[in-house]
């Protein structure tokens, strides 16, 4: 008896655990600089997946989503663009529909070295799409730079295949 019951309780727990880490929450590890200074290398941070049910996507929102490149990865990333607006980048600095855009949040640590990715566009983002962007500018691999299997520029994440906003259980 007492071995069933313990077997219940164990296939119960798993059962929440994975209601939870699909639908609810999900603990991720930073793994590259592409995020910093925002994020720092080695970060624990936890994707909240119930707040993009409930609004889309805003500007500024830090996002965890599988890569559009076909790598079987996942990637964080800020919101630059959303539907509809018009995505610029001229010599590293983001316009939206003509107007710059002020991000005191990124970081350019190759600020004399013309990079591929730092002029862009202008490309106007999809309906069911955004567009992201690696807070350390010249150091993430992000829609300024992406390209599928086939060797063809990928500009937008689907917003229908972004997990979550990214949330510090610190603060």
């Amino acid at each position: 008896m007492k071995l069933s019951r313990l077997l219940f309780l164990v296939s119960v727990a798993v059962s929440i655990t994975f209601a939870l880490r699909t639908w609810v929450v999900e603990f991720i590890y930073v793994a590259t600089g592409s995020m910093e200074p925002t994020l720092m290398v080695g970060q624990k941070l936890w994707s909240d997946k119930i707040t993009l049910r409930r609004r889309p996507p805003q500007r500024g929102d830090i996002v965890v989503f599988h890569s559009p490149t076909g790598e079987d990865i996942d990637l964080v990333k800020r919101v630059i663009a959303l539907p509809g607006e018009t995505v610029e980048l001229k010599a590293k600095t983001v316009y939206i529909n003509d107007q710059q855009l002020s991000e005191s949040y990124t970081i350019h640590k190759r600020v004399g070295e013309h990079l591929i990715g730092d002029t862009l566009g202008p490309l106007t983002v999809p309906p069911d799409g955004v567009f992201v962007l690696g807070d350390n500018r010249d150091e993430s691999e992000d829609a300024s730079v992406w390209k599928d299997k086939d060797g063809n520029r990928v500009y937008f994440v689907k917003i229908s295949d972004l997990k979550g906003l990214v949330r510090d259980p610190y603060n």
